[in-house]
């Protein structure tokens, strides 16, 4: 067998090699394994921690009226300072490349279809559908970072620090026909210049508080809105709101009008249509409310 016949069959048994599905039920990742946090420490989940601990407020609610008027004084006075930005753009499908202040690039949920010029240093996949992963990622991907379990069901267990960025991953269950397939997808989280961005990927299931926990905070997070082949719209609306990240990035959107999600969600969030498929963020430009962003191509 020669030509188009036999790539297509290297391809097949390289995808069967490398997504074989989980043998035995696997648990949730322990969110404070030792050996992982003598790497690096993760301050979206310090902060969380930090929070509980002092019985603080962390749901931020809509803002209404006017501003509050604060006196001149000048302890109070905004910082010549400006915090480095991170650059997020939409690819397409359910990849973001986020680009680091230090120029580390990493593509969410990379098949190598959206996000591949220039090569990022860093790819994130999740094995749902070939669209959310790829079997062959070039090999000039420095690292390339699987959200499923391994064969032998242990869950994917990342925590790596790459240039100016931290990268770890909270697994959880994807549908498998009738069944669930255990740690069979990650929510990826992304610490960079003292943001919090998480990627939902192909998430089938409402999320547990082990879940929250593990997570931490986010500021940004990206969110499927396909309506039903991941989760249903009231589920995913009902998840952000819980989250109350101040950015919330639609993806994943299929035929779905994008109405369906927004109607949702207003009231409690701002939304805001974006002209083009990129945003420049810094923790100083957080919108003061959380905010639905639509960017171009979603």
């Amino acid at each position: 067998m020669t030509g188009p016949a036999a790539f297509v069959a290297f391809i097949l048994s390289v995808s069967l090699a490398w997504a074989a599905t989980p043998a035995r039920a696997a648990p949730l990742l322990d969110p404070i394994d030792p050996s992982a946090q003598r790497q690096a420490a993760s301050r979206c989940m310090l902060v969380a921690r930090n929070l509980q601990r002092q019985a603080l407020p962390v749901r931020m609610v809509r803002a209404t009226g006017s501003k509050p008027q604060i006196a001149e004084n000048p302890w109070l006075q905004r910082s010549a300072y400006e915090p480095p930005e991170v650059r997020i753009r939409y690819a397409g499908h359910a990849t973001f490349i986020i680009e680091t202040p230090q120029g580390v690039r990493i593509a969410t949920d990379f098949s190598g279809a959206y996000g591949s010029d220039p090569l990022p240093d860093v790819v994130t996949m999740n094995h749902a559908h070939i669209t959310h992963w790829t079997p062959i990622p070039d090999p000039e991907i420095q690292h390339v970072l699987k959200g499923w379990a391994d064969a032998d069901g242990t869950p994917a267990q990342h925590w790596l620090a790459v240039g100016d960025a931290l990268i770890r991953n909270v697994p959880t269950d994807i549908r498998d026909g009738i069944a669930m397939e255990r740690a069979g997808n990650s929510i990826f989280i992304f610490e960079v210049a003292d943001l919090c961005i998480g990627h939902l990927g192909h998430l089938h299931h409402p999320l547990t508080d082990a879940h929250h926990a593990a997570i931490g905070r986010l500021d940004i997070v990206m969110v499927p809105i396909d309506g039903g082949l991941t989760l249903s719209t009231d589920a995913m609306a009902a998840l952000v709101g819980r989250l109350q990240a101040r950015i919330v990035l639609p993806m994943h959107r299929r035929y779905s009008p994008i109405e369906n999600f927004l109607s949702r969600v207003r009231g409690e969030f701002d939304v805001r249509f974006e002209p083009t498929d990129t945003i420049d963020v810094s923790i100083r430009t957080l919108p003061r409310t959380p905010t639905i962003v639509i960017l171009e191509g979603v």
